[in-house]
């Protein structure tokens, strides 16, 4: 049997929307954002609704423990639905609170919700890195970094929303290894965030290594994944393209893992990735394409994994 690990919680936030819509102050850096696919606004939000919904529902009757807490009209903050970029929960009872890169996306960090975690589990300690938004420098969360909780590593590919310098902070103050590369989409556009390129399993790696340039560093990201033992499972820029790298590996409360993701991400994998993705976990997924469309983000992106220690 395989020791516990740390990698995964049966416990998660999410953040029902409210006001949801195709943000302009993110669009600039996220291509995953799509105006060509608008709508009338009290449609994009009907329709992100029906999906955020569907989402939790399916994770509850696979035996996750979903907080969902509702979004607040006001102020309007279009991207609230993603709450992994804002916030980090952490095992020794630490929350990690970060700097956005626009400006009503700095709304969404709410302490009443941190208040409200603490009625269920332990927090030790608030690490609050936002003030860097006053410099210019930004780390958007679990956006940011692929988190290897076991390993203490933490995987980033640099942007404008992912600084190296507070990479280096985070690093020292949460003691993680930084494993930091640039990775670039199919028109050679800087990706993002790293959680669009790679999702670190418990066994399993999913990773576009097309979308990193650079040999080296390429090299680097591979050999770190595969040292670590993990299975690296590679998809091509067309398939980070359709969010196969934006997943989320998840347990059930009685331990058994779930691998969360869109339903185009899941049918953007060839049937041989999909078969040794199951050796390792069981695949969950559903339609999320409004949302993805509209906030270029999709199943992790929606999902704060509560690592904090129980009451």
């Amino acid at each position: 049997m395989l020791p516990p690990s740390r990698q995964t919680t049966s416990h998660i936030l999410m953040i029902r929307p409210v006001r949801f819509a195709f943000n302009e102050q993110t669009a600039g850096n996220n291509a995953f954002q799509d105006p060509a696919a608008l709508h009338a606004a009290d449609d994009v939000q009907t329709r992100a609704l029906a999906e955020f919904d569907a989402l939790v529902e399916s994770l509850r009757s696979h035996g996750v423990d979903v907080t969902v807490v509702p979004d607040t009209p006001e102020p309007h903050t279009p991207d609230a639905i993603f709450p992994n970029n804002w916030v980090s929960f952490h095992d020794n009872g630490t929350v990690c609170l970060y700097p956005m890169y626009a400006p009503n996306r700095r709304l969404e960090r709410r302490p009443e919700l941190i208040d409200e975690l603490k009625k269920r589990f332990h927090v030790d300690m608030v690490l609050d890195f936002s003030d860097h938004e006053q410099a210019g420098k930004f780390l958007e969360g679990t956006g940011s970094m692929v988190l290897d909780r076991d390993n203490r590593i933490a995987y980033a590919c640099l942007s404008p929303r992912t600084d190296a310098e507070l990479l280096a902070e985070f690093s020292r103050t949460m003691k993680y290894r930084v494993v930091s590369f640039h990775a670039v989409d199919r028109k050679g556009r800087a990706i993002y965030h790293t959680n669009v390129v790679m999702a670190v399993g418990t066994t399993f790696a999913v990773v576009c290594l097309e979308s990193v340039p650079d040999a080296a560093e390429r090299a680097n990201l591979k050999r770190t994944l595969e040292e670590t033992g993990k299975e690296v499972i590679d998809i091509s820029l067309e398939q980070l393209g359709r969010f196969a790298g934006n997943m989320l590996q998840l347990q059930t409360r009685s331990g058994e893992p779930l691998l969360v993701m869109s339903t185009q991400a899941y049918r953007a994998l060839l049937p041989e990735q999909v078969q040794r993705l199951e050796k390792h976990t069981q695949l969950i997924y559903s339609d999320l394409y409004t949302i993805e469309q509209n906030g270029g983000g999709s199943a992790r992106c929606m999902i704060a994994e509560v690592h904090l220690p129980n009451l």
